[in-house]
């Protein structure tokens, strides 16, 4: 089966299992955060958002009010004031609900889990500490995070990721993590615990999707600061109207006074700010990705540089060996004798491929002999680039390599001269093989009589439909894609250019991937790439967002700032599509907030001074029944609009790839106009109602 393409859309159906599986926003889920959205009346709770706190003391001082001079305009802007602050709770607890239904179904796969020690003994789960090394066998559940240190086994990861199919852990390698809670399926495997009691990734999972952890984002912080000033601004204001209307002959009442500092400070995007970055969290989650802060998430919003292995993101990642190459005086079974040698020991899919070619194409055998079996194998290494074995044999050593071609010639000549008519051939060979996409492989060997170019060994690989479109979305944001291969330069650029990318970073090393990251960042860019290596922690570390995968080595998932459960690099490019979503929601609702309190003013204040200032009758536009109407009518949309805005904030502004100035001047006319022109329709409309109550109209 062949992998999806690049711009097949993540399936957001497709959860933590059960567990994160978030669906679209539910009427339902008003009510079924009603309780939650009481309990936040607490004073100590609002404090953390200063300007629902000045909302939840003002409702308290016209509650007063109320009581000590009651009227029926008093009680109703009492009620609609603390309606006001309900609302702005029901935001949030509908936004911390999601979260917290997902995670209790995680919290069902932390069961009573029995660990069993290397000597047979058995301890609890909760018991184990990093360093423990237990046994999982066939049908037992990992009782721990850890990494496996012996065998190989399927395990079941439906609990963690939702995926049904198992997948292989072995010891060694990239794929050696592994997950408590999770089920091994057959063989045995030996277990070296990695987290602390209450550290484990499910327990990080769950506080994350609670909201238990949420941290405000720096922007967010800034966002709440300027409302908090504007909140100060207008209460002075408000504060030193009373004064100005007393001397003018009109003085106004403590209900009137806080009705209006309520109906003018930013209460709406006040009400949903949290709600929108807890909400951007969840759309991570759907996606299957888990952020370690609302931090990483805005951070992928401002990514200016995208960093993307070649293969398995711009490409299918399945480079098969396709032909052999031989150079100078080689046979071509002579190459294929050197290459699956020198590949016995590459664990990697292209070391087996090779393998496979030159067994089932020229009949040897896929395993090592008896023989050969006592040689030294040179494992690939990223830092080596090469593989290879040493032969020793009646005195005599043959070493024999296959890998990149710059790291082998290299090898040859640190060995002796190689051949110039086989160096040309294998040059036009790799030029011509680099051209049409594919990457070549130098195999070579050196034995006591002399140094040996035996030929070029191609592999092939296809990049994925759709990639370069995606690409081109992503320029248009202003993001420059650069793609990172340990294939030769001539190679790479082929590819490069089939997909559109923006740069290309060829035959990089780990060390080669710090050193781009820290350049672009000294540039001032905010940087984004995915690893799933121990050698690649660092430059997970260093990147302002790092998406570990959780086929991964427990060190990239703890230098990550997020883990992708199902383990597909492609996906980065949707996470940073889903830190723009975070980013342009909360600047479409700032900036409807903003564009709605101006137009309150259009109804509060002729109705306030119209009487004692006939020049302000030019401003009723509205035309609003009576002085207590446009007050209440006023009030009472300033507490509907925040519950008509909580889908929006859930769900989040419909993003496209555009340019930052297209998207601005986009939600301008949409969100700015939108909202001076809801309120001029929407309070005369609630002001219809209103005046046919007793003691209003």
């Amino acid at each position: 089966m062949n992998p999806p393409s690049a711009d097949t859309p993540p399936e957001p159906s497709r959860g933590t299992g059960s567990a994160v599986r978030a669906g679209a926003f539910r009427p339902r889920a008003l009510l079924e955060a009603m309780p939650l959205a009481l309990r936040k009346l607490d004073p100590r709770v609002q404090l953390g958002n200063p300007v629902m706190f000045v909302v939840w003391v003002g409702s308290v001082v016209v509650t007063v009010s109320a009581v000590v001079d009651p009227s029926v305009f008093a009680w109703l802007v009492t009620v609609w004031l603390w309606f006001t602050v309900l609302f702005a709770n029901l935001a949030e607890a509908v936004a911390e609900g999601r979260g917290k239904a997902q995670a209790d179904a995680l919290r069902r796969t932390r069961t009573g889990t029995v660990a069993r020690s290397l000597d047979g003994s058995e301890l609890p789960a909760t018991e184990l500490r990093p360093g423990d090394r237990v046994v999982v066998e066939a049908g037992m559940t990992i009782p721990g995070d850890g990494d496996v240190v012996e065998g190989i086994a399927t395990v079941d990861e439906s609990a963690i990721t939702g995926e049904s199919a198992p997948v292989v852990r072995e010891s060694g390698g990239d794929r050696s993590a592994v997950t408590g809670g999770t089920t091994v399926l057959s063989d045995r495997i030996v277990v070296e615990i990695t987290a602390k009691p209450g550290e484990s990734f499910v327990d990080r999972m769950i506080a994350l999707v609670e909201g238990a952890q949420r941290q405000k984002t720096p922007n967010e912080i800034a966002l709440s600061i300027l409302l908090s000033a504007l909140t100060i601004v207008f209460l002075l204001a408000v504060v030193t109207l009373q004064p100005m209307a007393v001397y003018s002959g009109s003085p106004q009442s403590l209900v009137v006074l806080v009705a209006l500092l309520v109906c003018l400070i930013p209460t709406t995007i006040g009400a949903l700010l949290s709600a929108i970055g807890i909400a951007g969290m969840d759309r991570l989650v759907q996606r299957n990705v888990l952020a370690t802060s609302g931090r990483a998430v805005e951070a992928a919003g401002d990514v200016s540089t995208l960093l993307l292995d070649k293969t398995g993101t711009i490409t299918y990642g399945n480079r098969q060996a396709t032909a052999l190459h031989p150079a100078g005086p080689t046979s071509v079974e002579e190459l294929a004798g050197l290459a699956r040698l020198a590949s016995l020991a590459d664990e990697t899919p292209e070391g087996r491929s090779v393998v496979d070619l030159c067994a089932t194409r020229y009949g040897l055998p896929a395993e090592a002999s008896a023989d050969e079996a006592r040689a030294e194998f040179v494992p690939f290494s990223a830092t080596s680039r090469m593989s290879g074995v040493d032969v020793d044999g009646r005195g005599r050593t043959v070493r024999v390599r296959k890998g990149a071609v710059s790291a082998v010639l290299a090898w040859l000549d640190e060995h002796g001269t190689v051949d110039p008519a086989a160096r040309e051939q294998a040059a036009r060979t790799t030029a011509e093989i680099s051209g049409r996409g594919g990457t070549p492989l130098v195999c070579g060997r050196v034995s006591p009589d002399g140094v040996l170019l035996g030929g070029v060994v191609e592999l092939s690989d296809v990049v994925k439909p759709g990639i370069a479109e995606r690409f081109a979305d992503l320029r248009a944001m202003g993001i420059r894609t650069v793609m990172v291969t340990g294939d030769n330069p001539v190679t790479a650029r082929a590819i490069g250019e089939q997909a559109g990318v923006d740069e290309v970073l060829a035959e990089a090393t780990p060390e080669d991937k710090l050193a781009l990251i820290k350049r672009e960042q000294s540039g001032g860019r905010l940087v984004a790439m995915t690893g799933d290596g121990t050698n690649d922690a660092p430059a997970l570390a260093q990147a302002d967002v790092g998406v570990a995968m959780n086929t991964g080595t427990s060190a990239a998932k703890e230098a990550g700032s997020m883990v992708d459960l199902d383990s597909d690099p492609t996906k980065l490019i949707g996470i940073v599509e889903v830190g723009k979503q975070l980013l342009v929601t909360r600047g479409a609702l700032t900036t409807f907030s903003v564009a709605n309190d101006l137009a309150k003013y259009f109804a509060i204040l002729p109705a306030m001074f119209a009487a004692l200032f006939p020049q302000l009758g030019v401003l009723d536009v509205m035309g609003l029944a009576t002085r207590e109407s446009a007050i209440l009518s006023a009030v009472v949309f300033n507490a509907l609009v925040i519950v008509a805005l909580i889908p929006l904030a859930l769900r989040g502004v419909r993003f496209r790839p555009v340019s930052s100035e297209q998207m601005l001047r986009r939600n301008l006319l949409v969100y700015g106009v939108g909202g001076v022109v809801v309120p001029f329709l929407a309070i005369p409309l609630i002001d219809l109602v209103v005046r046919l109550i007793p003691g209003i109209g």
